[in-house]
């Protein structure tokens, strides 16, 4: 099997035509919950349908598809990054996602707040407060994954910090309002990006960056998955708990009757609770 997959050409979303990897793929399917034996399976299960020049979107969905036959808690997590993606078009709901996420860590957070600076008004996505240092953090949602965020961005979010970062009193003092500024996306930022917000000492948090306290990692070791990563909520379903302004599994764990708001019957409901449970206490179902 291995020997068959090493050698397949695929194309990423890019367009890009790259060697394909089953080590990722089985990493991958082992991150999200799936044993040794399931991950096995997946792949087996997968090899016949893996034509050359076959996406990399393509393969992620049927890989999907027969993960959530095996488990269906390892496929939502699975689906993480792709559930991120339904978090949209609004920013809103991304918005919330992030300052949950700051919670978990300590932080007191306030989402979309409007400020007055030294020159105009700015709205900010969140405001992030702990150990007496204000943050403030710009959200940058994208709803694919080859959209990175580049250069301008940490550009164009330093000068709004510059704006508000001071309070002044009056024309010769002057306080702190702001310590620090971070971007915060669901994808990637370019390298321009990264050396720019390096040297002008800006936090930048993606999908997988930093190496160890990216997006991901942060939404595994908290277990705040946004519903959308549900496998037993159709589309239509997630996008009315998200226009109730629901946004995390966390949210419908002792608020079943969210499920029944959007119009859920009782054997539904008891599912995706079934559900919500296993991805929020890190447990997974095996079925």
């Amino acid at each position: 099997m291995k020997d068959t997959l090493d050698h397949l050409v695929v194309t990423k979303a890019s367009g890009e035509k790259v060697l394909f990897s089953v080590g990722k793929l089985r990493l991958s399917l082992l991150k999200s919950g799936a044993d040794e034996q399931q991950a096995n399976e997946v792949i087996r299960q997968l090899e016949p349908e893996l034509t050359p020049g076959i996406s990399t979107k393509k393969i992620y969905r049927k890989a999907f598809a027969i993960l959530k036959r095996i488990s269906s808690t390892a496929a939502a997590r699975y689906s993480l990054k792709q559930g991120i993606m339904q978090l949209g078009p609004s920013g809103f709901p991304f918005e919330k996602f992030v300052a949950e996420i700051l919670r978990a860590q300590g932080y007191t957070t306030e989402i979309g707040v409007f400020i007055d600076g030294h020159c105009v008004r700015h709205e900010i996505d969140v405001i992030a407060l702990k150990d007496g240092k204000r943050v403030m953090i710009e959200c940058k949602y994208h709803n694919l994954h080859r959209n990175k965020s580049d250069v301008k961005i940490p550009m164009y979010i330093r000068s709004r910090f510059k704006d508000v970062e001071k309070v002044w009193p009056s024309e010769h003092e002057f306080e702190i309002r702001f310590h620090e500024v971070w971007v915060m996306t669901n994808t990637r930022f370019t390298d321009d990006a990264m050396r720019f917000a390096s040297c002008m000492q800006m936090k930048l948090i993606g999908w997988d960056y930093p190496q160890k306290g990216g997006i991901k990692d942060m939404v595994d070791s908290f277990h705040l998955y946004p519903l959308t990563c549900l496998t037993t909520l159709s589309n239509s379903e997630k996008q009315r708990l998200l226009d109730l302004k629901v946004v995390l599994c966390s949210e419908l764990l002792h608020h079943e009757e969210l499920l029944h708001q959007v119009g859920l019957r009782d054997d539904r409901a008891k599912r995706v609770m079934k559900e919500v449970e296993e991805l929020c206490n890190g447990s997974f179902s095996r079925t």
